[in-house]
């Protein structure tokens, strides 16, 4: 009976969600908004984060000189000025055992300088460095130890390092309900001297939507691969949650795979675009000293990410669905509206998205600008329709005239 009250309740919201979709002149009603204030305990998290992540693309491959190299591609690249801020180290970087005092401490042949010089070179280059643990006794890859029943040590070594973001996962469980042992985890955080983005990895299992005040993000879905199927499965996963998403707490439907070479070009962009849309983390995961222009392209885009940073914070969601056909659509500041039509469809088709479909009155007139193109076209009424190759997608934003 619970499960289907929260369940309810979800749908209630979702619902909510579709008739405020657009037109919204203040966000959201009062009972989602106090959950919203419940998740700003840390300030953090106004926008969903940017950055880079190293698992999807180094796993366990990770030492001090890499991830050096990719803080400085971060700004010699220029997407340090679009806001990716955060370089981010997972899972592997630390000895297999606590020291003598029981304290986390780095692999010293992985990083032998240390975590406070590092934090040290990535705060220089006015970027900000976050770090991987673990709610279980080890962490995924079992190379390390978790920080069960270590959580107040844990946060107090990460702040003397000076870590900005930790990434906690869910494996070793112990059998243990992820709720408290992951609130353990943010109060450690908070009573740690230092802001720390709380990023949640516990894959969307015990509905961490739902748990208004624990983190800044959670993850909604398993791990994605580097594959079609993975990346839109993931985009449904994380579209489900979407009412519970605003500033200081976004929907995880994990991190990009942009530039690692298992998708087309034009999936790429989807994925990309899909994630903008759904405020989604927007934390690269592939290695940036050697992108592609292609991927650079993508990444770079500042009409997109400006969708995904917009101050209003409100998760854009699927609003049409006509066999592979979908229209997903959210609100943004100033009344205008973000939509993406997207064709997951082994062939090219047409698609139309209704004013209705995306809460637009019937008389009004937009100007649709094309995020992907910079095309422009004026007074566009009733409806938006474009022809979208397979896998492909159209973005724009409607500025109501």
């Amino acid at each position: 009976m619970v499960m289907e009250a929260k369940a309810l309740l979800c749908a209630f919201f979702f619902l909510l969600l579709s008739t405020l979709a657009v037109g919204i002149r203040s966000g959201w009603p009062p009972e989602v908004e106090e959950k919203q204030r419940a998740t700003l305990q840390n300030g953090l998290g106004r926008t969903p984060q940017m950055g880079w992540n190293s698992w999807n693309h180094f796993a366990c491959n990770i030492n001090e000189q890499t991830i050096r190299q990719i803080a400085d591609a971060m700004v010699n690249t220029g997407l340090a000025k679009l806001g990716y801020e955060y370089i981010n180290i997972d899972d592997c970087w630390a000895a297999h055992d606590r020291d003598s005092q029981g304290n986390l401490v780095p692999n010293p042949s992985k990083f032998p300088s240390g975590m406070k010089a590092l934090a040290d070179y990535v705060h220089a280059k006015g970027l900000k460095l976050g770090i991987y643990s673990d709610a279980g006794p080890r962490t995924c890859s079992q190379q390390m130890p978790g920080s069960l029943g270590h959580e107040e040590q844990d946060a107090k070594t990460f702040a003397s390092w000076g870590i900005d973001y930790l990434k906690y996962d869910n494996c070793n469980d112990q059998g243990m309900s992820p709720q408290p042992r992951f609130s353990s985890m943010n109060r450690a955080l908070l009573n740690s001297g230092r802001n720390i983005f709380f990023s949640l990895c516990e894959w969307g299992i015990d509905r961490p939507a739902t748990w208004a005040g624990v983190g800044n993000s959670w993850r909604t879905a398993g791990d994605i691969k580097d594959e079609w199927g993975s990346m839109t499965s993931n985009a449904d996963s994380n579209d489900v949650w979407a009412p519970f998403a605003g500033p200081g707490g976004w929907n995880d439907p994990d991190m990009l795979e942009i530039g690692n070479g298992g998708m087309t070009t034009e999936e790429y962009r989807s994925h990309f675009s899909i994630w903008a849309l759904a405020k989604a983390p927007l934390l690269i995961g592939c290695d940036i000293r050697s992108m592609s222009r292609e991927t650079r392209e993508i990444l770079s885009n500042r009409n997109v990410i400006t969708v995904n940073q917009d101050a209003l914070g409100v998760q854009g969601h699927k609003v049409q669905k006509y066999g592979d056909q979908e229209v997903w659509a959210g609100p943004l500041s100033g009344r205008r509206v973000a939509v993406v039509l997207w064709n997951r469809g082994p062939a090219e088709a047409s698609i139309t998205a209704s004013w209705s479909s995306i809460g637009l009155g019937a008389s009004t007139v937009v100007d649709a600008h094309d995020l992907w193109t910079g095309a422009v076209t004026p007074s566009v009424r009733g409806q938006l329709k474009a022809t979208v190759g397979t896998h492909a997608c159209k973005m724009y934003v409607l500025a109501p005239k």
